[in-house]
């Protein structure tokens, strides 16, 4: 049995498994609504919501953080925008709607967006 098993792989390496979820949190930041796997989807919102939660807290360290988690500008757009307008909000700053699946492949497509 396979209890507590939450990290998914996505048959990558580690190093490649912390680029691509970074690379997927940058692009959420910055386009506010992404579509990707349902798989990807599921592990980015754990992700980016800590980093929402880091944003909002708004001190030097924090914004070290998250440059290096996700790049200066994924940084100052969570500093000055994303966090600010999250202020209030204890959690759950991420949505997810499941759509068809891709027709090429088959696999299940979802839609991240921040609520």
């Amino acid at each position: 049995m396979i209890h507590g098993n939450k990290l998914r792989k996505f048959n990558r390496e580690r190093n490649q498994r912390r680029a691509l979820l970074a690379g997927l949190a940058r692009s959420l930041v910055l386009k506010e609504r992404i579509k990707t796997t349902e798989a990807k989807a599921k592990s980015l919102r754990p992700y980016v919501e800590k980093l929402i939660t880091q944003s909002k807290i708004g001190t030097l360290s924090s914004r070290k953080l998250l440059i290096s988690k996700i790049g200066m500008d994924g940084a100052k757009k969570l500093m000055e925008v994303i966090g600010p307008k999250y202020k209030e909000r204890k959690g759950g700053y991420l949505r997810i709607t499941k759509v068809p699946r891709r027709v090429s492949d088959g696999s299940k497509i979802a839609v991240i967006e921040m609520v």
